[in-house]
């Protein structure tokens, strides 16, 4: 299953769902002390490897961030090849003065924002369908 390539059906059907809870990023250089199921996310870079966790999880482990996040999934499964559908919520967002960081997934693409701009976001997302 490829996921859809048309910006226009993406952009009328992505369904943005706000997932509940706090989402930090952090850098850490081994992963052997954490639970694999309490990581959202993982990305190894050269200064070590990029972690979202949930904000709790984090500081029970006390690990450092500066971002607390909401997290939102675009419900859509979008082809990992589509063209435009980032640029098109990215851009309408930074418009708000949203910062967005974007995950794309192999089903559906993941935005978190800072968790204040939680409501406008859904808000500017749900646009696109009507």
């Amino acid at each position: 299953m490829s996921g859809e390539k048309d910006l226009g059906k993406l952009l009328k059907t992505m369904k943005p769902e706000h997932i509940t809870g706090e989402y930090v990023f952090c850098a850490v250089h081994d992963l052997a002390n954490l639970n694999l199921n309490d990581i959202i996310m993982t990305f190894k870079e050269q200064e070590g490897t990029t972690i979202v966790i949930k904000k709790e999880f984090a500081d029970s482990l006390k690990l450092e961030y500066s971002f607390i996040a909401s997290w939102i999934t675009l419900t859509v499964h979008s082809s990992l090849e589509a063209v435009g559908l980032t640029a098109a919520f990215s851009n309408a967002l930074s418009q708000e003065g949203i910062s967005c960081n974007v995950v794309a997934a192999f089903y559906h693409d993941h935005i978190f924002v800072d968790k204040k701009d939680t409501d406008k976001t859904m808000e500017i997302l749900n646009r696109f369908s009507k």
